[in-house]
Parts: structure tokens; sequence; C-alpha cells
């Protein structure tokens, strides 16, 4: 689904730059993503634990007991000593491919390379050990970088029988319009090939992972991978059901899994923890979908634009009192929204460029802007008891809550 709105929006941006004075006759600037390939050997074998690094790319965040781990979009993880939130510390990095997302149950830490879960022991942060790894349990696919006037170059590689795509390079090149529809073929011809073969931390709304007890649910595109942890070092992959389509992220309330997908929230019951079951599901137009939820309502982001498919951003709230039947209940137009988190009667909403929006969700119908940190750009919070934690664009924002709003503590560079 991402694939076809993604080649559909990149044809009509090439089409409106073939009609542009500033094009140098049939040649256009593009972003090109060309894949990095290594073998499943190569891969597991390329872990590392190391001293602070800076960061790349600054992703999800997490927080156990003192710690607040970011993910290095693709490249691992860094962990960040956070007893003292007015001075954070980098202590420590494990350096992975293929890592987007992580969970933390009695300091043993779950994360995702690529293919594989990996399971760390973290009871000693200076001295993190690799104790288990469960091979093959999610697809082995990597998430495709996702910009405006993007095509995918493959021709520059031959792409032996024992790799695999871990990662993906992106360089600003002038290609003409007759290669740029040839790779737009190329890639159609590609996803058509891939498509046919204890002590519990706490995640953004970004997440794909979510421990409950002693399962740990980790979400890919379609699926819901279950694993049972009550052995925290040597976890067993309960089974895998098919959840939906386009799944981004998962939510837990209570006895209840909440999906967020591009094409809208699915609802399901665990209360069988092993066998998920599906007690409904509300749609809305395509687009791009975290969801966090209190007692009554679910709150959802849409963020449109890109592989996201809608035309208009929006803050969706939906009534879930009868979770057999959700329905919306109010709409707010929002610029660029990513993450978002609520506290009490605050609801706070990563507005991409725009900034960190708090509300008062006392009325969901008439929701009161209470402060808007602008200028900086937001990807992700979490609402702990005492403050706020949010990830920009390699910063670490946290901020204290007062009456009626929060204020700023500390600013803390990744790099």
């Amino acid at each position: 689904m991402k694939v076809k709105i993604l080649l559909a929006l990149t044809m009509l941006f090439f089409m409106l730059q073939s009609c542009n004075d500033e094009t140098d006759g049939e040649f256009v600037m593009v972003n090109v993503a060309t894949p990095k390939y290594m073998t499943k050997e190569a891969l597991r074998s390329s872990v590392e634990i190391t001293l602070p690094l800076p960061i790349i790319e600054s992703g999800k965040i997490y927080v156990y007991k003192d710690l607040v781990l970011v993910n290095d979009i693709e490249n691992g993880i860094h962990i960040i000593d956070n007893s003292n939130p007015e001075s954070p510390k980098k202590v420590a990095c494990i350096k992975m491919e293929a890592n987007n997302d992580m969970e933390i149950k009695g300091d043993y830490l779950y994360v995702d390379s690529l293919m594989d879960l990996v399971i760390f022991d973290i009871s000693n942060i200076h001295d993190i050990k690799e104790v288990t790894r469960l091979k093959d349990v999610f697809p082995a696919y990597v998430v495709m970088p996702f910009m405006d006037d993007l095509v995918y170059d493959y021709t520059n590689h031959t792409q032996n029988a024992n790799e695999i795509i871990v990662g993906w390079k992106v360089t600003q090149e002038k290609r003409s319009m007759e290669e740029i529809e040839n790779l737009n073929t190329r890639f159609m011809d590609v996803v058509a090939f891939a498509e046919s073969n204890a002590s519990v931390g706490q995640g953004g709304s970004l997440a794909k992972f979510k421990i409950v007890d002693d399962y740990l649910y980790a979400v890919d595109s379609h699926n819901i991978n279950i694993f049972n942890i009550e052995k925290l070092a040597d976890p067993q992959q309960s089974s895998s059901i098919f959840a939906g389509f386009d799944i981004e992220t998962i939510f837990n309330k209570g006895n209840y899994l909440f999906l967020g997908s591009m094409r809208g929230m699915y609802i399901y019951d665990i209360e069988s923890p092993a066998m998920p079951q599906l007690v409904s599901e509300f749609q809305h137009g395509t687009a791009c979908d975290p969801v966090v939820v209190d007692d009554e309502y679910a709150y959802i982001t849409l963020r449109a634009g890109n592989s996201c498919g809608a035309l208009d951003s929006s803050l969706q709230i939906v009534d879930i009192t009868d979770l057999y039947n959700p329905k919306l209940k109010k709409s707010y137009a929002m610029d660029n929204p990513y993450g978002l988190g609520i506290k009490n009667n605050l609801l706070f909403i990563c507005d991409g460029n725009s900034g960190l929006k708090v509300y008062d969700k006392t009325n969901v119908e008439d929701l009161q802007l209470v402060d808007h940190f602008k200028d900086i750009n937001t990807f992700d919070v979490i609402p702990l008891d005492n403050h706020l934690l949010m990830i920009g664009e390699e910063v670490l924002y946290q901020y204290t809550y007062s009456d009626g709003g929060i204020n700023l503590l500390s600013q803390f560079s990744l790099n």
C-alpha cells in the first residue's frame, strides 16, 4: 500500500518537474535511494557495544528506571543516564543494523534487528551483553525512506542469493526523466517479487513493540507477532496472527491493544494473551497514524504528505466507551503531526516542524491550547509521572508539569 502511494506521488512530481523551466532539459534533481546489502551472517555478527557516539538520526524513545534509550534509526540504540533530568549523560551505545524498536522488562532489553528478535542483559549498563537471538521471526523487510522527489536505484549492485537489504543511502543527484521512469519500473518489479516471498519500561506512541505481563507483542505491517517472555532471557515465539493492513504502532490499555495503521485503528482483546481477538475497527482516510487512549477516547494523529497518502493532517478523537462501536467524536486540523501522549487532562502533540502543542482535553469537543513550544522539530513524547520527555531532531527535551501546562527543564543534544 505504501509503495503504491509513494510511486503515484513520485510520478506526479516528475510530471510537474518536466514542465518546470528550472529543469535542465530532460534532467531533474532528485533524491536517490540506493540499498545497502549484507549477508545474514554479517548482519548478526555486526552487533557492537561501544562508548557513547554521536547520533545519526534520532527515532523512537523509551524510558526504563533512570535510563532513556534513543533509537538511532536503522543503526542501533543510544543509552542515557537520566538520574538527573537537568543534566542527562550518555553512557553507552548498542550499534546494530536495521534496528527501530525496543522494549524492556526486568533488565532485559528486547530489540528488533530486521528479521531477528535480539535480547540484551542491561543489568550492568557498563557491561551490556547479548544473551539470546531468535532468528527469522519477523519479515526481512527494511523500512524504505520516504521523502519528496525520491527514486530507488537498484542498478549499481548485483544482489547475491545470500544477501539481504539492511538499509538505504540517500543522495541528491541529477537524473534524466527516462532513467527515472526505468528506475521506477524496476522498483515496482522488486516490490512485486518481495511481496510474493518484570519491571517494564515505557515507550512513546510510535512504538511497534509492547510488553504486557508475560507477553511481548511486536507488530509488523500486517501481523501481531506474539512472544512468551515468562523466562525473560529465553523468550519463545508463541504465534503470529494477521491483524490488518499497513500497521504502524501499538498501544496498550488494560486488556486491549490499539493498533494504529494507515487505514484506521484496530482494537484487539488480549484477555487470552496468546490469542488476541479482534474487537472492532475504526476507519479513516489513508494517512500515517499513531494512537493513544484514555478511559473514554482514542486520540489519533493523521499525517498527510509523502507516503502517507492523505491531503490534510489532523487530530481525530474517537469515542471508545463502546469498544465494539468506536465513533468519531471530533477532528482538529494539524500541520504535520507525529507522536502524541496524554497525562491527566493534558494532551501533548508533536506537530513536526510546528513544535510541541499542549492542550487541555477536559472537553474533547473544545480543546484548549495551553502551551505551544514553537521553532523546534518534534517527533515523539513520553509523559512520565513527574515530567515529560520529548524527542526532536537529535535533541532530547524534558519538561516539568506546571498548573495547566509545562516548563522546559533541560535540553540535551544527542550529537
